[in-house]
């Protein structure tokens, strides 16, 4: 069994894009209290320049500032991390937008989302992963998910269909992994719950305060890294109002509608939401 203690330990460094603030900023405290080295990769300068100082307190801190979309951008990131700290113990592709388009609308939104929330992890494991694979210490890469890639709710399906691809990438990068690399680099799909962030706090009006059932971005990252240190590849997080059971119900009902041959995401389904009521408070 692979040992994930190593990850974490004082001196290891972690590589995070979106960086700056939100979750990516919360994981970036967090590992710093660790002892370990920050390699921090946003577009926004400021922010990411004042948390890199603030950071950089506790011990060595780069920033790298530029764009996920950007393959020049993320090899610059690969090259400082490993020409200033010589390893990486984990690559955190946590870079994100939420903004997107209909199943029959925007084509530009649908190029973007895809290109930030799907081709940037793809990219960056591109690139890193083969530099990881010939450390001869422990690594992981982290890609962040979207319950909305599992369960693929309507609204916003440019971001479920991008969210649902890096779940795949995902699965099959750790498969890929460990066929090479025996445990030594692995994969960890993140899906966070309803977090409290500047993306999130954006859809709401100006002033709202935290609603009661969001997590906060560090409370969100407690419970990642303590899953992460079991070795789980899931790491799917509940929040303020959706236990664990919830989320494993709302799972098995969407993959039983291909099973049972129901409509396409019955969950939303006139002739069938009371029963997926029925269903989730079914014990």
């Amino acid at each position: 069994m692979t040992d994930f203690s190593p990850l974490l330990i004082p001196g290891r460094v972690a590589v995070i894009t979106g960086a700056a603030a939100g979750i990516g900023a919360a994981a970036a405290r967090h590992f710093s209290r660790l002892g370990m080295r920050l390699c921090l990769f946003d577009r926004d300068r400021e922010a990411l320049s004042a948390l890199s100082t603030e950071l950089s307190v506790a011990g060595p801190t780069e920033m790298v500032v530029g764009d996920v979309t950007s393959d020049g951008d993320l090899r610059r990131l690969s090259d400082t991390a490993y020409s200033v700290f010589g390893e990486i113990a984990i690559l955190m592709n946590n870079a994100g937008i939420i903004a997107g388009a209909g199943p029959w609308d925007d084509v530009p939104a649908w190029r973007h989302q895809l290109e930030v929330n799907f081709f940037s992890i793809l990219s960056a494991q591109t690139i890193f992963v083969p530099r990881m694979i010939t450390q001869n210490n422990p690594a992981a890469v982290i890609n962040l998910g979207s319950k909305e890639g599992i369960t693929t709710p309507p609204g916003n399906a440019a971001y479920s269909v991008a969210k649902a691809g890096v779940k795949v990438l995902t699965e099959q990068l750790s498969h890929e992994l460990r066929q090479i690399a025996g445990g030594r680099v692995t994969a960890h799909l993140f899906v966070p719950g309803y977090t409290w962030t500047p993306m999130n706090e954006a859809l709401k009006s100006k002033g709202t305060a935290k609603p009661h059932e969001a997590w906060t971005a560090e409370e969100l990252i407690a419970y990642f890294v303590a899953r992460l240190r079991k070795g789980d590849f899931y790491i799917i997080c509940p929040d303020g109002a959706v236990t664990p059971e919830i989320d494993q119900r709302r799972m098995r009902w969407a993959l039983d509608d291909i099973i049972k041959n129901r409509p396409a995401l019955s969950r939303w389904h006139d002739d069938w939401k009371d029963q997926f009521s029925t269903f989730l408070l079914t014990r």
